[in-house]
């Protein structure tokens, strides 16, 4: 069921509660008014009556009634005077409605109408003769009148009820159409389309989501922008290296072979000097086993399967450092850290080198520490720390470049959380938290850099 439907059932079922509660308050109301107004009108007679023959007997005879021609205004009664031999003078009679089709209908009649019993009063006549004066109630015509406020008081509840249907009609017409016009968006911006933007709402409620939509949709395509300008880096940097690998090859590979094949059919003629040729061809040897460890480490460091994380970071640390002997560059690690699988290993291991060279390319900095440990509360959690104090930067105005992405999208790839703090000219720090899951470790990482 619709919205619109639940709301409206619900209101129908309320109204409908509130105008039975009402009728059954009215009736007993009305019953209650009927019952008071027939005693008020009894007792009154009744003193009208004692007042009347107060100083002496009222009539001259049985038939003269006309000192009680007051009583015949008096409404809800049915007055008779019985003789003695039971004979009866009606006086004052019922007072019908004087147009019929006001009359109430008689389930009314019959829910408000109680049972009054009759009144009598003894008179004497001055001649000694006893009469019995009967007084019925009859509270037909006060009946008609709380009937007409009945209906009075339901045409105002159903009118309201029917006014209170429209209003809300009227809002629920305005709030669905926005919530069509924010369920089309969404359903734009789930094919792709991040640029959609919702327009601005007259109630706040709304604009709020639209806002709210507008912005998730600008932060989508702006990490869409960044993934595919990370993902066409990627692709750049992979056709370099293999091209720098191509050419490697080609230069070192193919000019040494060449050497080698020339210098072997060399040595088959009887005067060639054979141990000079063997000496070179040991010597290009050589060259080629340095060149092929070169690439294999800059593809993937050996070390890092054969000995573990720990001695590979040390190793780096110590290149680095002869490369560079102007920066400070220390290094602590834990033990423990050799025991993490081999995908996160990997991975911290391609974001301390990413960090390094961001420093050296950005930084200016005379010192950079590297940190990396295992933290068993909360959870158990590998911290990496890399600080440095260069130059470093104003976070709200900076470009984030491809090697601060590549880290984040690193750290993302292990449920690791990544912050980046810095201020300008006391270095950069970036802080990243990875969950570790037993023996498949998922590092808690807080790595400080100053290059972006």
């Amino acid at each position: 069921m619709s919205l619109r439907y639940q709301i409206i059932f619900r209101i129908l079922l309320s109204s409908l509660c509130i105008l039975v509660l009402g009728g059954a308050m009215a009736i007993w109301q009305a019953r209650q008014a009927v019952e008071e107004e027939v005693d008020s009108s009894v007792h009154l007679a009744l003193q009208l009556i004692t007042l009347g023959v107060a100083d002496g007997p009222v009539f001259q005879k049985a038939d003269d009634l006309s000192r009680f021609s007051a009583l015949q205004q008096t409404r809800h009664l049915s007055m008779q005077l019985q003789k003695p031999d039971g004979e009866r003078i009606h006086f004052v009679g019922e007072s019908l409605p004087s147009h019929p089709e006001d009359m109430p209908p008689a389930w009314f009649i019959r829910w408000v109408k109680g049972d009054y019993p009759q009144v009598e009063h003894q008179l004497k006549t001055r001649d000694g003769q006893l009469l019995t004066l009967i007084i019925q109630p009859q509270p037909l015509d006060e009946i008609t009148e709380v009937w007409q406020e009945s209906v009075a008081f339901f045409a105002s509840i159903s009118l309201l009820t029917l006014l209170t249907f429209l209003a809300v009609n009227l809002v629920f017409n305005k709030s669905l159409k926005s919530i069509a016009v924010i369920v089309e968006a969404l359903r734009v911006i789930e094919t792709g389309q991040y640029r959609q933007q919702l327009p601005a709402f007259s109630t706040q409620e709304f604009d709020s989501i639209a806002k709210a939509i507008n912005h998730m949709t600008v932060e989508l395509e702006k990490t869409r922008q960044e993934n595919r300008a990370l993902t066409q880096h990627s692709l750049a940097i992979q056709e370099e290296e293999r091209q720098r690998l191509s050419q490697e090859l080609h230069d070192e590979f193919g000019q040494s072979l060449t050497a080698i094949k020339v210098m072997a059919v060399t040595a088959t003629h009887k005067q060639t000097d054979t141990g000079k040729i063997t000496a070179s061809i040991i010597e290009i040897c050589d060259h080629l086993m340095l060149v092929v460890r070169s690439m294999m480490q800059q593809l993937h460091p050996l070390v890092l399967t054969e000995l573990g994380l720990k001695a590979t970071l040390e190793e780096m640390v110590n290149h680095w450092s002869e490369r560079n002997p102007d920066l400070d560059l220390t290094i602590a690690c834990d033990d423990e850290v050799d025991d993490l699988d081999k995908a996160v290993t990997i991975q911290v291991f391609r974001v301390i080198q990413e960090c390094l060279t961001n420093v050296l390319r950005h930084a200016h900095a005379g010192r950079v520490g590297i940190t990396l440990d295992k933290l068993n509360q909360p959870q158990p959690l590998l911290r990496l720390k890399v600080q440095d104090d260069g130059q470093g930067c104003d976070l709200k105005t900076v470009s984030r470049g491809f090697g601060l992405l590549g880290i984040k999208e690193r750290i993302k790839s292990l449920d690791g959380e990544l912050s980046l703090q810095s201020q300008t000219g006391a270095g950069m720090t970036i802080t990243a938290w990875i969950p570790l899951r037993g023996a498949s470790s998922a590092i808690a990482f807080q790595p400080s850099m100053a290059g972006v």
